[in-house]
């Protein structure tokens, strides 16, 4: 059946159809949703669990292994990762990557009821397990409420007050308040006044949790009603804590504030502290609905701020809203960019057919651009495509495609027409001839892609939408350029004068025919010139630069640091307070926002926080926009500065990624039992890292060993006295730390209560012997010096990592001012090197393991598309040696890769291999048409040498305008970061290919034929 020939019988209906397109086109732009980044499923789950009281090794060998021996006999499970720390245990759960996206949710629920169903395995102390699943949440506003003249307390009820309001904006679906110090209701007590009176601090807090709990006392019936039995609580206040009775041993009876003095106070050790330039401040992150549109989002926030701040006025005067991270203004900026570089790649588009193919040719093709790119967007709509950098990018990458099939009609029609038939005749002919084949080039091209778009790990998901807007735009493309072009051409083209001469016959063609005939008459000197400029672009290819995935182009980096672990995180705090001085005194920087104790919330999907660290602390440093150019430079001085002045601080900064990070590019995982064993490796990896001059930020996750205070019980005296172990940990805890003995509520804020000794006693470890323990077998108090004999001083490992239930240390490094790959290429021979006892291994993590999971998976696919593509190429033809002819020049596109990867440094990375996959598609759909239009000419009488000329010469402006419009529409993405790299491989690419599609092609066919030179 004849598509054109159905749009000639029916052309109101194609007029209709066109005019809703562009119609619905236009409204179903404007509601797209808007994202910076394509969405992706964050496989991943984290498991805490406290076990307080417990040494690292003992919180691996009593929570973290049988945990994790439950959790891996879930046969979704990709790996398990865990950390065992000072009575806490962290297990990272990730899931395989082939798990659909949908059933994540379900895997979550699983994951829980094997973590609920091993809590009888654990031991007393431990506490209940928490699994986090929104560990994936992207919080892409983030805002520093900050008052030098307000309290913690002042600024966090400001704060849930803004969370109540914004949580209400349309488009919101979590906000939540990061550095926040968490109060406490102090009772302090003095240790020697209780001794006096023989109470003790438990009795004290046996007596405050009476009171203060939430008692049932049921109901009663009175008359036909029941009414509820509800009795008085002593403790409504803060205040009547202090009323309470407290009983001592000889029966007298005093109040609870002649004991102890009772106070709001803050925690003794936050779990972070955010500050922004300089003061301290609490977070307010705001994470939008997946199915929204966060610049609309943006948008709402704006004015619901404004409203807050100014109108209603109750943002206290003094006290301000700094915006550390604005998403929506990101994605606007991105979103409008792409547009231009879309526009731009549209009118070149344009101006390059009407220099070579006329006006009239130029506006039909363009219009029909248009309406395939519109249609594109109806169908973005419910297959859930947002506006983002991916899925614009993907129309830039295929518009020359788009062309194609539009420039093979018109073309076809004017050569009809010019040679007598009329437009309608001349039409139907050429969508008649080419309709196929141009079918099957079209899905080809569109599978070319189909292995990136159907790959399960998280880079196929980052991609998917490139593989989706192609395949909805090339089938559109094929559908309008078989219906709607040949009525617009035979309704607009013109048909040439009688006495106009053959189109073909200019010095042009002539020229073209003549290089033709002799690279086929000299074929074997053609062919050994192609291949060996194939095999000196394959050796070049080892010269060109490898990365895995860009970094972002953003006014902000990080720089993260890493003091030496056991110091207290006001500490931290204190020290980076100090660097920060050195980072904010270089005049390319406009401010700088710290986190301590935990990374910044994930503010964009590709940023993976760091996990809590009381040594751990980053930097959000705020660039001059006409000083981003300068990043790298200014990245090189300040980790300059930092390091020659805190000599034991590991600083690095770096750029956020484009693509799926976490911890260091390099990773070296040392597997094996014993933790000495693993110590000694690790010295002699680091060794070899910081040994080389490309890598900085060399740092290991077990940390520095700690030291640790044990207070060695006498067992005789213990038990003389009645006095057991964890009555000496009970009572050290109160008299240091503080003990939490209840939880006070005020209205949906619950603040424990925390019995400790005065600040004084607090600060002195050296007290620890006059710590106050009662003896029940005395009946008084005695200090912990008579069951104690003496406090003995360990080193130990506060942090055990885990890889897959062994013992492993992670050591990560990361790349200063190159790609990663070039110092793991030096470094790998050495870490495999080491003389491994039997039992360890070395295995290798970051940005290697990434890119290998992503070829691997999509390497896995690759066969399947090729497959395909082969067939559709064999059905096209029924022939072997055509596709064969196809296909044999396909790898011959390297030759353009490697000059364009050498001339421009672009790496070759992930984002560069789907260039390669996009250039094998349109190589192999050119010489489809080529070799098509070959047996077109043989069977309309030509001889073989004659039909191989004169389809060269009919596809020769098809094919060039083909390529000179992909080429050209593609310059836009030049300045662009992430598709840099694959915008050189298809433009220096697709010029070699072209090159081969009008000669080598045509050579290779006559060799393999075996055509001789007279067939003519």
């Amino acid at each position: 059946m004849n598509l054109a020939t159905t749009s000639f019988r029916n052309p109101v209906l194609i007029w209709t159809l066109t005019a809703l397109t562009l119609l619905g086109g236009y409204f179903s732009f404007n509601g797209l949703g808007k994202l910076e980044d394509p969405p992706f499923t964050i496989k991943t789950a984290l498991v805490y669990t406290a076990y307080p009281g417990a040494t690292a090794a003992e919180v691996e060998e009593e929570v973290t292994e049988p945990l994790e021996m439950a959790i891996q006999q879930m046969d979704t499970i990709w790996r398990l990762r865990s950390l065992s720390k000072k009575g806490l245990s962290v297990i990272t759960v990730d899931f395989k990557k082939t798990t659909p996206a949908p059933d994540m949710q379900q895997t979550f629920d699983e994951l829980r009821r094997k973590v609920g169903d091993t809590r009888k395995n654990l031991p007393p102390g431990a506490g209940a397990s928490l699994v986090n699943d929104d560990f994936g949440d992207v919080y892409g506003v983030n805002l520093a409420l900050h008052g030098n003249d307000y309290t913690m307390r002042e600024l966090y009820q400001v704060a849930k007050d803004l969370q109540r309001e914004l949580v209400l904006v349309h488009d919101v679906a979590k906000v939540q308040i990061i550095g926040a110090h968490p109060e406490v209701i102090g009772v302090t007590y003095d240790p020697a006044r209780l001794a006096e009176l023989d109470i003790s601090p438990q009795h004290i807090a046996q007596v405050i949790q009476d009171e203060n709990l939430v008692a049932d006392a049921g109901s009663v019936m009175v008359g036909p009603e029941r009414l509820i039995l509800r009795p008085t609580t002593v403790v409504e206040s803060v205040e009547d804590l202090g009323q309470l009775l407290i009983q001592s041993d000889s029966g007298n009876q005093i109040r609870l504030r002649d004991l102890a003095v009772i106070e709001r106070d803050y925690a003794e050790a936050p779990a972070s502290i955010t500050r922004t330039n300089g003061d301290r401040c609490i977070v307010i992150g705001v994470a939008g609905l997946e199915s929204g549109n966060v610049s609309n989002m943006g948008r709402a926030l704006t004015k619901r701020l404004d409203q807050y701040v100014e109108q209603e006025g109750r943002l206290p005067l003094g006290m301000s809203l700094t915006p550390i991270t604005f998403q929506p203004n990101d994605i606007d900026f991105a979103i409008n960019g792409f547009l231009l570089n879309l526009l731009a790649a549209i009118v070149i588009v344009i101006l390059v057919l009407m220099v070579f193919m006329g006006l009239r040719s130029a506006l039909i093709i363009g219009f029909v651009l248009l309406v395939t790119i519109l249609g594109t967007f109806i169908f973005m709509a419910p297959w859930g495509i947002a506006l983002q950098r991916i899925s614009l990018g993907a129309l830039i990458i295929a518009l020359g495609m788009l062309v194609d099939n539009a420039i093979v009609v018109i073309d076809g029609v004017r050569t009809g027409m010019s040679r007598g038939q009329s437009p309608e005749q001349a039409a139907t002919s050429i969508v008649g001839q080419t309709q196929i084949p141009l079918l099957g080039a079209t899905v080809i091209a569109i599978l070319a892609f189909a292995a990136i778009g159907t790959s399960p790990d998280s880079t196929g998901e980052i991609c998917r939408s490139l593989f989706q807007v192609v395949l909805i735009s090339l089938s559109l493309s094929w559908v309008f350029a078989v219906t709607l072009t040949p009525l617009l051409g035979a309704r607009f083209l013109k048909p040439p004068a009688a006495d106009a001469k053959d189109p073909y016959d200019n010095a042009f063609y002539r020229n073209y025919r003549k290089l033709l005939l002799f690279a086929i008459r000299m074929r074997a000197l053609t062919i050994a010139a192609v291949v060996a400029m194939f095999l000196l672009s394959a050796y070049g290819f080892g010269f060109a630069r490898v990365s895995f995935f860009p970094e972002a182009t953003r006014t902000q980096f990080s720089v993260e640091m890493w003091l030496p672990q056991g110091l207290d995180i006001e500490e931290t705090d204190r020290r980076l307070e100090e660097i920060r001085e050195f980072v904010v005194a270089n005049e390319r920087v406009e401010g700088a926002h710290t986190f301590v104790g935990q990374g910044a919330p994930r503010f964009m999907l590709t940023y993976t926080p760091e996990k809590p660290y009381a040594c751990y602390g980053m930097f959000m440093v705020d660039v001059l926009p006409e000083s981003v150019p300068q990043i790298g430079e200014l990245i090189g001085e300040l980790e300059q500065a930092i390091t020659s002045e805190f000599t034991d601080v590991v600083a690095f900064g770096r750029l956020f990624q484009m693509g799926p990070s976490e911890g260091g590019k390099i990773q070296a995982r040392i597997i094996g039992p014993d933790a000495n064993v693993l110590r000694e490796l690790e010295t002699e990896a680091i060794a070899i890292l910081r040994a080389d001059p490309q890598l900085k930020g060399v740092r290991s996750d077990w940390m520095n060993r700690v030291k640790s205070l044990r207070p060695v019980l006498s067992p005789e005296r213990a038990t003389l006295a009645g006095v057991t172990h964890q009555d000496v940990a009970r009572a050290m805890q109160g008299g240091f730390l503080g003990r939490q003995i209840g939880v006070y509520r005020e209205g949906d804020d619950l603040w424990p209560i925390e019995m400790r000794a005065p600040e004084a006693w607090r600060r002195e470890p050296g007290r620890i012997m006059d710590l106050p323990i009662m003896s029940p077998t005395a009946g008084q108090m005695v200090p912990m010096g008579q069951v104690v004999d003496h406090i003995e001083t360990v080193v130990e490992d506060d942090l055990i990592g885990r890889y897959d239930r062994e013992r492993c240390i992670t050591i990560h490094a990361d790349p200063d001012a190159t790609e990663a790959s070039v110092p793991f290429a030096r470094i790998r021979p050495e870490i495999e090197g080491m003389a491994l006892p039997a039992g360890y291994r070395v295995e290798w993590g970051g940005e290697y393991e990434g890119q290998q999971d992503a070829i691997k998976y999509l390497t896995a696919l690759l066969p399947v598309m090729l497959a395909l593509m082969v067939v559709i190429v064999i059905a096209l033809f029924n022939s072997i040696r055509k596709p064969l002819v196809i296909w044999a020049t396909v790898p011959l596109a390297l030759i353009g890769i490697t000059s364009g990867l050498l001339i421009t440094g672009a790496p070759f990375g992930f984002v560069a291999l789907l260039g390669a996959l996009a250039l094998t598609g349109m190589l192999i759909k050119n010489a489809i048409v080529l070799i098509d239009q070959i047996g077109i000419e043989e069977k309309e009488g030509a001889k073989r040498m004659s039909a191989i000329l004169n389809a060269g010469t009919n596809r020769l402006i098809p094919v060039c305008m083909a390529a000179a419009t992909t080429v050209l529409g593609m310059l836009p993405l030049f300045s662009d970061v992430f598709f840099q790299a694959l915008a050189v491989v298809i433009v220096f690419g697709l010029l070699v290919a072209t090159v081969l599609t009008l000669v080598f092609v045509p050579v290779l066919y006559a060799a393999v034929y075996r055509i001789g030179n007279d067939e003519l």
